[in-house]
């Protein structure tokens, strides 16, 4: 991989987003192994949360800061919510795409920020 692809990527964004997709296959095991179905709302703001993370990953995405910091926002409230169970991963994964969404995104030189 050249360092180029590396740049243009916030690595921070990827590892919320990560966090986020790793915590609902979890919440989906950990349900179903109790016997239950797992709620819908929950899968949403999860799955959304890690696809609206990797969306805001390249430097370039359109309204980047706007959908880390939404996707931030409502990770923080869920993993609040879940903070008795699974709730404390979903919590590091919405500080991280509030920490990606408040990075700078393309300095004036017109390259990527490092």
């Amino acid at each position: 991989m050249s360092l180029g692809v590396v740049r243009a990527v916030d690595l921070v964004a990827v590892a919320s987003g990560v966090v986020a997709a790793t915590m609902a296959a979890t919440y989906v095991g950990v349900i179903r192994s109790q016997g239950e179905q797992p709620l819908a709302w929950v899968l949403v703001v999860l799955v959304g949360g890690a696809l609206a993370a990797m969306f805001g990953a390249p430097l370039r995405a359109p309204h980047r800061r706007l959908v880390l910091w939404t996707a931030g926002t409502v990770l923080i409230l869920l993993g609040l919510l879940a903070i008795l169970s699974i709730g404390l991963p979903i919590l590091v994964a919405g500080a991280l795409a509030l920490v990606a969404g408040s990075r700078s995104t393309v300095p004036a030189q017109g390259r990527p920020a490092s």
